[in-house]
This record gives C-alpha cells, sequence and structure tokens, in this order.
C-alpha cells in the first residue's frame, strides 16, 4: 500500500531536482529503482526513459521563459547523441558490478565537483 504512493512522490522529487538542477533526476532515479529489485542494467535504462521526458518539459520550460535558445545548444547536440548511442550499446555489454561502481564513483565525483566550485 506504501509503494502506491511512495513512486509519485519519488517521481515528483526527480522532476524537481531535474528542473532546478538541469540533471541529476537520474541520480536520484536509478538508486530508487535498485532498490525495488530491479538489476543494474535495466535500472538504468528504465531511468533514462524515465528522465527523457522530464528533460524534454524541462527544456521546453526554459524555451519558452527565454533562459537559452536552441542554438545556444545546438553545438552539443551531435556529440551528445553520439555518446548517448555510445553509451546504450557500451550498457548491454558491461558487467553489472562494474557499472554499479562506475555509477557510484561518478556520484562521488559529481558531489566533490559541486562542493569545491
Amino acid at each position: 500500500m506504501l509503494k502506491k504512493y511512495v513512486y509519485p512522490v519519488l517521481a515528483v522529487i526527480a522532476g524537481v531536482v531535474n528542473g532546478l538542477l538541469g540533471a541529476g533526476g537520474g541520480m536520484l532515479i536509478v538508486p530508487i529503482l535498485k532498490k525495488y529489485g530491479l538489476d543494474q542494467r535495466t535500472t538504468h535504462a528504465t531511468s533514462v526513459c524515465i528522465i527523457l521526458p522530464i528533460c524534454m518539459v524541462s527544456a521546453i520550460m526554459y524555451l519558452i521563459n527565454g533562459k537559452v535558445t536552441f542554438y545556444d545548444a545546438l553545438p552539443y547536440l551531435p556529440f551528445s547523441v553520439l555518446g548517448s548511442i555510445v553509451g546504450s550499446l557500451v550498457l548491454s555489454r558491461i558487467n553489472q558490478e562494474l557499472l554499479r561502481k562506475f555509477f557510484g564513483g561518478f556520484m562521488l565525483w559529481a558531489a566533490i565537483q559541486l562542493l569545491f566550485r
């Protein structure tokens, strides 16, 4: 019964974090999905599928409010698409334990960068 209410609350929190910080929703969703029994690969793939619409809505809101233009993001788009293709191909081949450690290390690196910049 409690799970029925936990998922929507956590989803709203992930959306707020993603919209507020421009990223980070996945860092909340991955551990949550892992806790509820998904394997590491499925967790990461599901997180991306969840974050995609959140990012699209956030991007549209930033565009509408004039905080960014499409041309500001355009130089990064081809490389981001290429990186996402490579990442999705590697995900299916990488050891789950290594993936978990890489994700944890990335979260630590991101936290340290945010604290000391």
